[in-house]
């Protein structure tokens, strides 16, 4: 293929390396700063002659956790990576990447990220996104008062960057009608939300989640509360609009919602400043109520967990009473009525495994079982969990910790996280692992299924055993329902609303408490 491409916008140059053909920095939406900023974002401006691609793009603004506070990227982000075989394949299946960071940090081309062992083994066009992060992309404003603010900034993004896929990814020798939407983390919970935006419905036709806290989202009462709280942070006055906040510097914006992410200890009660927002409009209603009514996009899922996504929450208190009251209170935040019951499944979260087992289902499990178990009425569906851990992590006690199937996914061990501790040994089946892995992902991408050895995730019937989940581990395997004790304790458990009876935000709604239904049952005879 020519260096040279053709986009909508214009003509890109991009670069070899490795082996892997790639365009770098790719704009697919307008600068978003200024009067640009929390508003609807739209395509760039055509250029005129040949615009060089072979550096990576200006990530969104965000944190570094550094002593200095500082700030990096800059808001004209809205750009994207392109990877490809380097070979004359056309009409490859194309996985489009949404990156994790809790909503707050990461870019499309983190080391990890960056695909060429994971096109090369797969052979497919990957594209891997940047989006609006933060106070900027995953905060609504419409509360301050301007007719322009949106309430998704960020999944507006990922939208724009959707259509520009189905407009350009041909050139690029990737098939438009084959489109994989995939992400992790925060990245996973964007992919969930997309499945129930109605405006994306034809731009991708399969979807993988992996490790979605997929119940992270904003009632319009809670996107008040952190409107305020953001404006308590810049020390503005209450009458502060979104056109004021436009004025102001996107470090400073990023520095006062990091202030108020850590100070306010909401993070205590699993209550993150951001996430997207039930906003009756791009975002209709909550993607658990969407997937449970069948309003969700009905194309393939391969959906999962990692075994020990909270495992490092083991450090967060010292003493027993504290970590169950801490349980206590981030369970009641959600649902009192059926908090206590839950908490006893975990046995009050009093041991350390305990409650970080609680965490982990509560944030990543439990509401990734709930999409599962809806979609699979609707559409086929495929559940895994991540169990495999390096001797180094299971002997610290973190084991297959959040985000480690990345490294197994892109076959990128050297540039994970945990390379250090163990690069002297102790992941001896971390080979058989990815390769196991990639070829049931890339199955999945190429032709809508994962592949023998893996059913689908379906209710029990009166014949067969139901909720089948790959277990990915040195000797990987099939079972049926795990963990079914802990399964039947979160059905009764509402977790679509934070801030159930508490005060301030019963201020903010301006009405007394009320009853929150409890989900449906899942209509499985016999639980």
């Amino acid at each position: 293929m020519d260096d040279i491409t053709a986009t909508t916008a214009g003509l890109i140059r991009g670069t070899l390396v490795s082996g892997i053909r790639t365009w770098r920095g790719v704009p697919y939406g307008a600068d978003t700063s200024g009067p640009n900023r929390w508003r609807a974002p739209v395509p760039p401006e055509p250029w005129k002659g040949v615009r060089d691609c072979t550096e990576f793009g200006t990530v969104a603004p965000q944190p570094v956790y550094s002593y200095k506070d500082s700030v990096r990227g800059g808001e004209d982000c809205l750009n994207l990576d392109i990877v490809r075989p380097d070979s004359d394949d056309d009409d490859l299946p194309v996985v489009v990447y949404l990156h994790g960071g809790s909503f707050i940090v990461g870019s499309s081309h983190e080391t990890m990220l960056r695909g060429y062992n994971f096109v090369r083994n797969l052979n497919v066009v990957y594209v891997s996104v940047n989006f609006r992060l933060g106070v900027l992309g995953y905060l609504d404003l419409r509360s301050l008062g301007d007719d322009d603010c949106v309430a998704n900034p960020a999944v507006r993004d990922q939208l724009l960057a959707l259509h520009w896929v189905r407009g350009n990814i041909r050139a690029f020798g990737g098939d438009p009608d084959n489109v994989t939407l995939m992400g992790e983390s925060a990245g996973g919970a964007a992919v969930t939300t997309l499945m129930c935006v109605p405006a994306a419905e034809g731009l991708f036709h399969k979807a993988i989640a992996q490790s979605a806290p997929a119940a992270t989202l904003h009632a319009p009462v809670q996107s008040e509360y952190w409107a305020q709280q953001l404006i308590g942070a810049m020390a503005l006055t209450l009458e502060t609009t979104c056109a004021d906040l436009r004025l102001e510097s996107a470090a400073d914006l990023v520095r006062a919602g990091q202030s108020m992410l850590w100070r306010s200890r909401e993070l205590l009660q699993l209550n993150s400043c951001y996430g997207p927002t039930v906003d009756g409009e791009l975002l209709p209603e909550h993607p658990l109520d969407a997937f449970a009514a069948g309003r969700q996009i009905k194309v393939p899922l391969l959906i999962g967990t990692n075994n020990d996504e909270a495992s490092v929450t083991k450090l967060l208190y010292l003493r027993q009473t504290a970590r169950s009251r801490a349980a206590a209170r981030m369970l009641d935040a959600y649902d009192h009525a059926n908090s206590a019951a839950l908490l006893d499944a975990y046995n009050g979260a009093i041991e350390r495994a305990d409650f970080a087992r609680m965490l982990t289902d509560a944030v990543f499990w439990a509401p990734s079982l709930r999409i599962a178990e809806d979609h699979s009425r609707y559409a086929d569906t495929w559940m895994y969990r991540f169990d495999y851990a390096p001797a180094a992590l299971r002997w610290i006690g973190l084991g297959a910790m959040h985000s480690f199937e990345l490294t197994a996914v892109f076959a990128a061990h050297r540039e994970s996280r945990t390379h250090t501790l163990t690069r002297f040994g102790g992941i001896d089946d971390l080979s058989v692992v990815t390769s196991e892995m990639q070829a049931y992902w890339g199955n999945f991408i190429h032709h809508s299924i994962p592949g023998s050895g893996w059913p689908r995730y379906r209710l029990a019937g009166d014949t067969l055993p139901g909720r089948a989940t790959r277990i990915f581990d040195s000797e990987s395997t099939v079972v049926y329902d795990p963990r079914p004790h802990l399964r039947r304790a979160w059905r009764s458990y509402d977790m679509r609303e934070w801030g159930a009876g508490r005060p301030d935000i019963l201020e903010i709604r301006g009405s007394a408490p009320e009853e929150a239904p409890s989900s449906e049952d899942s209509g499985e005879p016999g639980g």
